[in-house]
C-alpha cells in the first residue's frame, strides 16, 4: 500500500475526493490516500507542498501559478474545477458600507499573504479601477478570524466563496454587497515534482479515480442534500451552486495558462512568467 497525502479546503467542491476515500475507490488500487482539510486556503497549502507536509494540492489556480512561479517544486497536473470561483465580497452586517466604492482605500481581510483572499482582492480592486498599490491587508488565517476582524473593526472587507459564506450572511454576521468571479477555472491539482519523478504511475492512478468520480458526482441520488447536511448549507443555496459549478477531467491549456499569468504580471503579483513546461505537468 503506497501512502500519499493530500490536502484541500473543507468545501463542498472536494467532496469527490472524500466519497472517493470512503468508498475505498483509492485503497483498491493499493493507494492509502490520506487527506489534510485545510481551512486557512492556498496561501497554507503552498508552503505544506514546498515543505513536503504534502504531495497534492487541491488549490487555486492563481495561487499555485504565482507560488511555482516563485520556486515552488511543484507542478499543476490537472484542472480540477472548470468553473469560475464565485468570490463574495463581505462586510460587517452592521457596518455602514453599503456600495462597492464605498470600499475603495479600506482594509481587507486576508487569510494569508499569497492566498486566493488577498490575489483576488488585487483583481477586484483592478476591475474597479482603484489604485492596487494601496491595498491594506489584516492576516486572519480562517473564517473564523475573518467574523472577528470584520466585527471588531480591524479590517473592512473580506473575499470569500460566497455559498460557503453564505451561512455567515444568513445569520446577520455578515453583508454580502458584491460578487468578484475569478476570470479562469478556479481549482487545480498540483502534486510536488519529486512525487511525479517517483510515483508518476500512482499519480496517474489517482487522477482517474477522481476523475471518474466528478464525472457522476452531479448524477449521485440526493447529492444537494448531502451537501447541504455536510456544508451547513441550505438546499437551495446548494442546487444554485452545483448549477454553477463544473468540475474537469482535462489539464490546463496553454492559452489559460497565459490568461493567468498576463493578469498576475499585471497586477505586480508575479516579477516574471514561468514557461508552460515550467508550470504543467504534461500527462
Amino acid at each position: 500500500m503506497k501512502t500519499i497525502k493530500i490536502a484541500g479546503v473543507p468545501e463542498h467542491f472536494n467532496l469527490p475526493w472524500h466519497l472517493a476515500i470512503e468508498n475505498g475507490d483509492f485503497e483498491k488500487q493499493n493507494i492509502d490516500l490520506q487527506w489534510t482539510d485545510v481551512p486557512e486556503g492556498t496561501g497554507k497549502m503552498c508552503q505544506m507542498l514546498r515543505d513536503g507536509e504534502t504531495d497534492i494540492a487541491v488549490i487555486l489556480t492563481e495561487g499555485i501559478v504565482k507560488d511555482i512561479v516563485a520556486g515552488n517544486p511543484s507542478k499543476i497536473v490537472q484542472v480540477y474545477v472548470e468553473s469560475p470561483l464565485i468570490w463574495g465580497i463581505h462586510v460587517a452586517a452592521k457596518s455602514d458600507y453599503k456600495t462597492l466604492a464605498d470600499l475603495e482605500n479600506k482594509k481587507v481581510a486576508i487569510s494569508r499573504l499569497g492566498s486566493g483572499s488577498q490575489l483576488m482582492a488585487y483583481v477586484n480592486a483592478n476591475n474597479q479601477n482603484w489604485a492596487t498599490d494601496d491595498l491594506q491587508f489584516e492576516i486572519i488565517n480562517t473564517i473564523d478570524g475573518a467574523v472577528e476582524a470584520l466585527t471588531n473593526q480591524t479590517a473592512d472587507y473580506f473575499m470569500w466563496e460566497r455559498f460557503m459564506t453564505k451561512p455567515l450572511v444568513d445569520k446577520g454576521i455578515f453583508r454580502r454587497i458584491a460578487d468578484c468571479p475569478t476570470p479562469w477555472p478556479c481549482f487545480v491539482i498540483a502534486v510536488r515534482e519529486e512525487i511525479l519523478k517517483n510515483d508518476w504511475e500512482i499519480i496517474s492512478k489517482i487522477l482517474a479515480i477522481i476523475n471518474q468520480t466528478t464525472e457522476e458526482f452531479k448524477d449521485i441520488p440526493s447529492i444537494d442534500k448531502t451537501l447541504a447536511s455536510n456544508y451547513d448549507q441550505k438546499i437551495e443555496d446548494i442546487q444554485d451552486w452545483l448549477r454553477l459549478t463544473t468540475w474537469s477531467q482535462k489539464q490546463i491549456t496553454n492559452e489559460m495558462l497565459n490568461k493567468v499569468q498576463n493578469q498576475l504580471f499585471q497586477l505586480k503579483i508575479i516579477d516574471k512568467k514561468g514557461t508552460f513546461e515550467g508550470i504543467v505537468k504534461t500527462v
